[in-house]
């Protein structure tokens, strides 16, 4: 499984302003950002990312994935921290 194919295959499922996927062998982290995320409890938002995905999770592409979802306003505030300059 490529970061590209995570990438995809998430663009398709749901409406992102910003995506970031980063990946070795089965273990990859996704940063997503996008309105889809307003209102919507942590649970909620590692659903709503796990849904697209979950044919590969289930035959073992992706082992892991760590996920951390913002509205774009959410991310305003919390990028500096998140993503080196």
């Amino acid at each position: 499984m490529q970061t590209d194919e995570i990438e995809t295959l998430l663009r398709q499922a749901l409406d992102l302003t910003e995506l970031y996927v980063k990946g070795e062998g089965s273990h990859y982290q996704v940063i997503a950002v996008g309105e889809v995320f307003a209102g919507a409890s942590r649970v909620r938002k590692q659903q709503l990312i796990y849904a697209p995905l979950s044919a590969q999770i289930s035959d073992g592409s992706i082992h892991a994935l760590t996920i951390k979802a913002f509205t774009p306003e959410q991310w305003q505030r919390e990028r500096k921290f998140i993503m080196p300059e």
